[in-house]
């Protein structure tokens, strides 16, 4: 069983902020133990806002309980119309993330059958330890290149496959490929889109991340390679223009790599679009059904080549 970065944080954290509450000499000093549990969050991004709505809960929460217990008393009815006032509040500053934590300083209130100055001020110093450790050991978060690395490696690996099945079934009419590489393509992407977004979250300050625009680019040509495959159905297959599309997908699963090389097969695709416009006219309706999926196919391609032209600038020197 692998423990993941949160479940660490947690146990180093939880043990930090009872310990400080209690050389503070704070009485619910377990309750900053729970106030660090709730605040641990996947991402930096995610922990500073979460400690600020946390915070700012507690803040309103700790002045509705104390005018609401000491002007109609501490009992279960009087926490219950204290809940039914400070939920909706949350909601209207959008601060509803910290409802949980918040409940944990009003239940210590409650507790106590008369607030005190002096106790209103130790649940603030247990707000600040409990929110403050877990913020502060959130502030490490690992870095996701490798894992990112990765999962590029396994969808180029996956778009490989894709072009050379392709060129396959062109060539050889072969359908013993299952298209398991489509499905896998599209859980690598989602799962490293989600990742990316966590990464982004880690580098506040950091506007674009390395990996956004590649994994965006992916799946946009995933799509063109799926409107790609009923087409490639319909090719005729002993045509001269037919094999030399297969030839091009082979050589376009030859260069599925992070770099943009994409110009020279556009150019090589611009003189393919040229020789089948000079292919004799169809004469039947299935022969121009046939030219007319010849030709879509043709511009899923050039579209497949033009989003890898469009992510990032050329890798091709221009003579």
């Amino acid at each position: 069983m692998k423990i993941g970065y949160r479940t660490i944080k947690t146990a180093i954290g939880t043990p930090v902020a009872v310990l400080i509450a209690q050389l503070l000499g704070i009485s619910n000093f377990i309750s900053a133990g729970i106030l660090t549990i709730l605040s641990i969050q996947p991402s930096r991004k995610r922990s500073v806002l979460s400690a600020w709505h946390r915070f700012f809960a507690c803040i309103i929460a700790s002045v509705y309980s104390f005018l609401l217990f000491e002007l109609f008393g501490y009992n279960p009815f009087v926490l219950g119309i204290m809940l039914i006032v400070f939920i909706p509040t949350t909601v209207f500053f959008k601060i509803t993330p910290g409802i949980a934590t918040s409940s944990v300083i009003t239940l210590n209130l409650f507790s106590t059958g008369s607030i005190s100055y002096s106790f209103l001020f130790e649940q603030y110093l247990l707000i600040i330890v409990g929110l403050g450790v877990g913020l502060l050991v959130n502030l490490y978060m690992p870095s996701y290149d490798k894992e990112l690395k990765v999962s590029q490696q396994k969808v180029e690996h996956c778009f490989q496959v894709i072009l050379n099945e392709i060129a396959l079934y062109i060539r050889d009419n072969n359908s013993n490929w299952d298209g398991k590489e489509i499905a896998q393509s599209e859980v690598i992407l989602d799962e490293a889109s989600d990742l990316v977004k966590l990464d982004r979250e880690n580098h506040m300050l950091r506007s674009k991340h390395p990996y956004y625009d590649y994994f965006v680019m992916r799946t946009k040509q995933l799509e063109q390679l799926r409107k790609m495959l009923p087409l490639v159905t319909k090719l005729p297959k002993t045509n001269s223009i037919s094999l030399r599309i297969a030839s091009f997908f082979e050589k376009l699963a030859d260069v599925v790599h992070p770099g943009n090389t994409a110009a020279l097969y556009l150019q090589e695709l611009h003189q393919l679009k040229e020789d089948f416009n000079q292919v004799e006219l169809p004469r039947t309706r299935e022969e121009f059904e046939t030219r007319a999926n010849m030709f879509r196919l043709l511009l899923e391609i050039e579209n497949y080549l033009l989003i890898k032209k469009k992510f990032k600038k050329s890798d091709v020197s221009k003579k």
